[in-house]
């Protein structure tokens, strides 16, 4: 008999159970959904190992952290960058330091870069600021239910403002 040909279900010496062969493609769905379930159950062991000072550290009832929602639909909590000017991308607050971040504001120093925009936005020249930033008025997130995003964020720069904007302005976070 050709070896190439051999019935690998008869190694051994026994013949299968049943006379019909499962396609290969079955066995692998089949090894693809078991590693999955075993991950899954290691993943949901790790937090049984978790020593029990550390599970009392962050009580179960712990309201999730306010967000806020980037140009991009994307949830963040203390970004280190937040791009103010989704259309153009002429205003970006860089090298946030959150002081804070809570349920009801949140607080950072930065410095917010400006497009000068001379003589035209596509010539213009980025611009620092060094800026506080203050997030606040979280609301529910629609579509999100159970998480409160930020609504509304103040920059109060702490040198010059970039030109025509006031050093203490707010705007409504819309997204």
């Amino acid at each position: 008999m050709d070896a190439s040909r051999v019935d690998a279900s008869r190694i051994g010496g026994r013949a299968p159970a049943t006379s019909t062969r499962i396609p290969v493609r079955v066995r692998v769905r089949t090894a693809t959904l078991l590693c999955a379930a075993a991950a899954l159950a290691a993943g949901a062991a790790v937090p049984a190992a978790v020593p029990a000072a550390a599970q009392t550290a962050r009580a179960p009832m712990d309201p999730s952290p306010v967000v806020v929602v980037d140009c991009f639909s994307q949830a963040q909590v203390r970004p280190r960058e937040y791009l103010l000017a989704c259309g153009d991308g002429n205003n970006r607050l860089v090298r946030l330091r959150w002081d804070s971040w809570g349920q009801r504001t949140a607080t950072a120093t930065g410095t917010d870069m400006v497009n000068d925009c001379t003589p035209y936005c596509a010539a213009g020249k980025f611009r620092a600021y060094p800026v506080r930033v203050t997030l606040s008025h979280p609301r529910p997130w629609p579509g999100h239910p159970d998480v409160q995003r930020y609504t509304s964020i103040r920059l109060l720069y702490t040198d010059t403002a970039p030109p025509p904007v006031s050093k203490d302005v707010t705007y409504k976070l819309v997204y």
